[in-house]
């Protein structure tokens, strides 16, 4: 489905991605585990159009997604979730939401997915006139999850859904992130919480200081030592 090639991108000549190469597969969800620094909201901005990498190529659907446009991403059916939620403050959570069917026409078919999304995120019908900006971390990203949902995205890509939430927020996150990818969701997420992560990912990928270090299925990350010693709090087997 998504194809990412040789991708180098860099800042003021310092090399953020060193040739990474992946692969999200249809029905699958892909995670990119790392420190921070490590180049993963780096390649989702890529991905986007964002930023325009110096060498490499990203392929969507048999497509060259670098020659697409940022603002036709949500048409071709990738959806970014940002990091930090940005939702838009001063607007109620029923506007954040219809802003994410901006690009539709169907009115039953929005009809359904609001209905869809009300029942993944109840306090957000409960909630739907109140202003998006003073609503918890927790609910601001239950809301841009929803709003991404309402484009009806083929790939959901999340840049740190867990970030600055409690644990059983945490927890409800990657439950919900499930419950999408059973309705056929392809979802490619960028975490720092490897172990929720790695729990429910197909398949990962460990990036460190621009480079793509290890791979393989989440299970098997999970019990590789390296990735305990580095990234899941457990010192590895003497």
């Amino acid at each position: 489905m998504l194809k990412i090639e040789d991708l180098v991108v860099a800042y003021g000549g310092i090399e953020a991605l060193k040739g990474i190469s992946f692969e999200v597969q249809e029905g699958k969800i892909v995670t990119l585990v790392g420190a921070n620094g490590a180049g993963k909201s780096t390649t989702l901005r890529t991905i986007m159009g964002l930023i325009k990498p110096v060498k490499g190529s990203i392929t969507y659907r048999n497509k060259d997604l670098l020659k697409e446009k940022t603002q036709n991403m949500a048409k071709a059916g990738i959806t970014l979730v940002p990091e930090g939620r940005r939702v838009f403050s001063n607007l109620t959570v029923l506007e954040n939401l219809k802003l994410g069917a901006f690009c539709r026409s169907d009115e039953k078919g929005i009809k359904t997915d609001f209905e869809w999304i009300y029942s993944l995120f109840p306090i957000l019908k409960e909630r739907s006139w109140q202003l998006a900006g003073t609503l918890s971390g927790g609910e601001q990203q239950m809301l841009a999850v929803g709003r991404a949902l309402l484009s009806r995205p083929k790939l959901l890509m999340m840049d740190e859904p867990s970030l600055g939430l409690a644990p059983l927020i945490v927890k409800e996150i990657f439950r919900i992130i499930q419950e999408i990818h059973k309705q056929g969701v392809t979802i490619l997420l960028i975490e720092q919480n490897a172990n929720a992560a790695l729990h429910i990912a197909d398949i990962a990928y460990v990036l460190e200081t621009g480079r793509i270090t290890l791979h393989g299925t989440g299970n098997d990350l999970l019990s590789n030592e390296e990735v305990k010693k580095a990234y899941l709090g457990h010192k590895a087997a003497k």
